[in-house]
């Protein structure tokens, strides 16, 4: 199938033919604004399908609206008629079409343009009209706020919001290209007259500005998105795809002794604390039992054992761990335990607690196993 895609360096059209290749569709023809003409008449000869995703969002004169979003539109349809073509075409419109402001009024010129042209020619013709969009590749600083403040935040540069209280009705990019995927495959969502992303998120821009702050300062809490919010887990993918390319690491605070080391990782509110724990050669930690805090060990490198008592017994139980044969051990409550490295060299454990460490409420207990 040779499928063409208009606008294909485009956020949409990037997003979209990176994921056609994915899926190993390799007959994909991209045309560009500064193309040669000459291409899209070869183009619209063989095409099998179109995705016409070239637009003007942002021009220099209001009249570039019309040019770019109805013009092109027409020379693209009529190419097509030209050669008698009739294969699907899809246009990606928005819902600024029922608004009479110069953008509006350009996609719905469009869209009467593609309706005109299926009723002539018989041509499937396949409307969608979207929100805001946001995801990875987005350019920030023209005509999405959700791009523009992922990339300053993650910057440190200013942001600004006239009104917090703004409703936005947000798609995201993965589930826009799932959506024109399925159309390509002739399985599109209809809605009367029109075709639609299933998933649409609604949410204030306050909203927004807070969990991006939230993201940004997950790294000096160490603590992680919720991620069971679809928006939020999708916000949180966005976010990180805007970082610097000197900014996609960051320090953690290593608690460090005589005996080894000690460095929380990620903090969440629901689901406990993961830390990573380093023990020099010879060296026991631990000797503490808990009421209600439970734990997973995980010894990645090195050689040890861990041992656990039933607090008011006097039997030893003893759990021989590697990081030749990685084995999870859960560390119950009422059981005192330790962990002694038995290698000569440092031994590595990560470990898990249900909760997150509360000095005000530790429940932890010294006794020696």
């Amino acid at each position: 199938m040779r499928i063409l895609v208009t606008g294909a360096r485009g956020f949409i059209g990037s997003n979209l033919i990176a994921e056609l290749k994915n899926k190993e569709y390799t007959n994909i023809l991209e045309y560009t604004r500064d193309a040669d003409p000459a291409l899209l008449d070869a183009h619209c000869k063989e095409v099998d399908f179109v995705f016409h995703l070239a637009g003007v969002n942002r021009p220099q004169e209001h009249s570039d609206f019309m040019d770019g979003n109805f013009g092109f539109t027409k020379t693209l349809l009529g190419t097509l008629k030209k050669h008698g073509n009739n294969c699907p075409v899809l246009i990606a419109s928005s819902t600024q079409a029922v608004l009479g402001n110069p953008y509006g009024k350009s996609k719905k010129a469009g869209e009467d343009l593609m309706v005109a042209y299926g009723q002539d020619t018989g041509a499937k013709v396949l409307i969608y009209r979207f929100p805001n969009v946001f995801g990875k590749w987005c350019r920030p600083n023209y005509n999405s706020a959700v791009a523009t403040f992922c990339n300053n935040i993650a910057r440190d540069l200013p942001i600004t919001v006239n009104d917090r209280s703004v409703v936005m009705n947000l798609i995201y990019i993965d589930d826009v290209v799932a959506e024109l995927i399925s159309a390509l495959q002739g399985k599109e969502n209809t809605f009367g007259d029109f075709c639609a992303v299933p998933v649409v998120h609604t949410i204030t821009l306050g909203e927004i500005v807070d969990l991006l702050y939230s993201f940004k300062n997950s790294r000096d809490d160490r603590s992680v998105p919720n991620m069971s919010d679809e928006f939020t887990s999708k916000l949180y993918s966005t976010y990180l795809s805007y970082l610097p390319q000197d900014k996609f690491s960051y320090p953690l605070k290593m608690n460090m002794d005589n005996r080894g080391s000690f460095t929380e990782f990620i903090k969440t509110p629901d689901r406990g604390q993961v830390s990573v724990n380093i023990s020099k050669p010879g060296i026991t930690k631990g000797n503490h039992w808990h009421h209600s805090k439970n734990e997973k060990f995980l010894v990645v490198s090195g050689t040890g054992v861990i041992r656990f008592r039933k607090v008011g017994s006097d039997e030893v139980i003893e759990y021989y761990v590697s990081g030749d044969k990685l084995e999870v051990v859960d560390i119950p409550t009422g059981y005192t335990h330790n962990i002694e490295n038995l290698s000569d060299t440092d031994m590595v454990t990560i470990m898990w607690a249900n909760e997150c460490f509360d000095p005000e409420k530790p429940d932890t207990y010294y006794l020696e196993v």
